[in-house]
């Protein structure tokens, strides 16, 4: 097996979901899942056909999404994995709803960070071995860290 990373290449202020699923309509269900979060939310989908034509199936609603959704899910190349990229919304806003769905078997991460994606090849395919989501911790929050975090958190309206 061939072990390699693929950087996940999107806009800084994107946030984007990473995951797994098992079926062709993944596409369609992701699409109304995200429709059904947030009227205002932004999004691409790409998801990976893993069997047949093997393409890569992709919906949305911002045309930029999409191609960046697309792109990166070509990159990947890993069967039955989907990129969902969002704007004007968080991954906590709609994770809930996308692990609802039966065909989602996985989520690898949701996030706004640099991400590498580790990739295992064989010559029947490729699949998502993992991921490398943000840098290296550098050591424990104190007393104002923690202020800094609990302030964050109200400012952004996550928190009373």
């Amino acid at each position: 097996m061939d072990i390699s990373t693929v950087r996940f290449d999107k806009p800084e202020e994107l946030n984007f979901i990473l995951g797994q699923s098992h079926f062709i309509k993944t596409v369609e269900d992701l699409h109304e899942a995200l429709v059904q979060s947030s009227p205002s939310l932004k999004f691409g989908i790409a998801f990976c056909e893993s069997s047949g034509p093997r393409l890569v199936r992709w919906s949305g609603n911002d045309q930029e999404l999409i191609d960046v959704a697309v792109k990166n899910a070509q990159a990947i190349g890993a069967g039955h994995a989907f990129v969902v990229l969002l704007k004007d919304g968080f991954p906590i806003n709609v994770l809930n709803a996308i692990k609802s769905l039966p065909e989602v078997c996985n989520v690898y991460c949701a996030t706004a960070n640099p991400v590498e994606v580790v990739v295992g090849e064989t010559e029947q395919g490729r699949g998502i071995l993992g991921v490398i989501d943000g840098v290296k911790t550098t050591g424990i929050e104190t007393d104002a860290d923690i202020r800094v975090r609990k302030d964050f958190l109200r400012k952004i309206g996550y928190k009373l």
